[in-house]
């Protein structure tokens, strides 16, 4: 399975609507396939500057470390030198907070990511996880 634009449309949409139900900040949204492709990217209006380059380095990180932006923040916090080493060698595309979440789809294989900045980024992070469970696919790490 592939996390296809239409996918990723929704998962869009679905964060906005938990935003605004939630009333957060304005937040922007990026969708990246399992090969750190960009899917879709959106940004709600007065969404500020460096928000697409932050939420998308969320969900890359999570990509290429292969676990959630949160647990790199913690994984950082054990051994900054590794975040560090891995962000410099990854051109600076780590952000290593939560807010970047890997999605599998229903048998446990990983179609992509899906990277919120805009508010805390523990609103980030829960917001994308349940937009990707809104859309019958699964974020990775929910529930642990």
């Amino acid at each position: 399975m592939t996390l296809s634009l239409e996918t990723g449309r929704r998962i869009v949409r679905f964060v906005h609507g938990a935003a605004d139900r939630l009333q957060l900040r304005p937040l922007t949204i990026v969708v990246l396939d399992s090969g750190g492709h960009l899917v879709v990217a959106e940004r709600a209006d007065a969404s500020p500057i460096g928000r697409f380059e932050i939420a998308r380095g969320k969900a890359y990180g999570a990509l290429a470390l292969g676990m959630n932006s949160r647990a790199i923040m913690e994984r950082g916090e054990v051994q900054p030198q590794f975040v560090a080493s891995a962000t410099v060698a990854l051109g600076g595309r780590v952000i290593p907070v939560p807010g970047g979440v890997l999605v599998d789809d229903p048998d446990g294989q990983l179609v992509g990511a899906v990277g919120v900045s805009g508010d805390t980024s523990d609103n980030d992070e829960s917001v994308a996880m349940e937009a990707i469970a809104a859309v019958d696919l699964m974020p990775r790490g929910a529930g642990t």
